[in-house]
């Protein structure tokens, strides 16, 4: 894990970077979406904050929705989540996204069988026609060991600062470890796409695993004379998926 004093500043100095792209990305209209899905626990709040902590407020937007109301589950599924597309010169990062039919609604039954084909089958489509709009997208899957999520869980609901962390849903998180992770199988292999392709990334080290996923962001979106002395993602943090991560151990069976 990096030192405290040499992680501050390896994070400052993406950070930096970061602010340098999306002052290029605003000049040149980008639009920009990116996806944090995982296990409870395994750090989207955190990476997030560390990505938006020097950015544009005007230009940057963080959603994460509640669940659906009555009226919004007569919808068409995807329809909610447009809304908060990104326009020119914006980035929008979703702390969770349409990828919940495929997770938790999977393992907690919130949704039929057919929706939840009928989903995976679309989300490749509806990510290619944004791609089509010149929406840039980035997927991410944190993964998380069941030890660590265990102890990050316990932490939780007894720091009373962690009291708005603590979800209904954090009690059968290690209960349905093995159910949560057949539909993360599922949904990786399923809505893996060369237009929207997962990342997966370590997280049981939450500093590396910030440092990775921002280095990705950099390497991804930013053009060649800023991304150009970005190190690259430590490849035992973070990669691109593949299906035999199924089977030799990089994701956490």
């Amino acid at each position: 894990m990096p030192r405290p004093d040499h992680y501050k500043a390896q994070l400052v100095d993406l950070q930096a970077h970061l602010v340098r792209w999306q002052q290029w990305a605003v000049e040149k209209g980008e639009k920009t979406l990116i996806i944090f899905e995982g296990r409870d626990g395994a750090g989207k709040d955190g990476t997030i904050k560390r990505i938006t902590e020097h950015l544009a407020p005007r230009n940057t937007r963080v959603i994460a929705l509640p669940k659906p109301s009555d009226r919004q589950r007569t919808e068409w599924y995807f329809q909610r989540y447009v809304r908060f597309l990104p326009a020119a010169g914006e980035l929008v990062l979703f702390n969770r996204s349409w990828y919940n039919r495929a997770g938790v609604e999977v393992v907690m039954d919130f949704s039929t069988d057919r929706e939840q084909e009928d989903f995976l089958r679309d989300a490749p489509t509806f990510e290619r026609m944004l791609a089509e709009t010149d929406i840039r997208i980035v997927k991410f899957w944190l993964d998380i060991s069941k030890k660590e999520q265990a102890s990050r869980l316990d932490d939780r609901r007894s720091d009373p600062l962690k009291t708005l962390k603590v979800s209904d849903l954090d009690a059968v998180a290690q209960k349905k470890w093995k159910a949560y992770s057949k539909a993360r199988d599922v949904m990786l292999t399923r809505t893996h796409s060369a237009i929207a392709p997962w990342v997966c990334v370590h997280t049981d080290h939450k500093k590396r695993a910030r440092l990775a996923t921002i280095q990705h962001i950099l390497h991804t979106l930013a053009p060649a004379h800023i991304r150009q002395d970005v190190p690259a993602p430590d490849p035992g943090v973070l990669y691109v998926f593949d299906e035999d991560a199924l089977e030799d151990g990089r994701l956490e069976r």
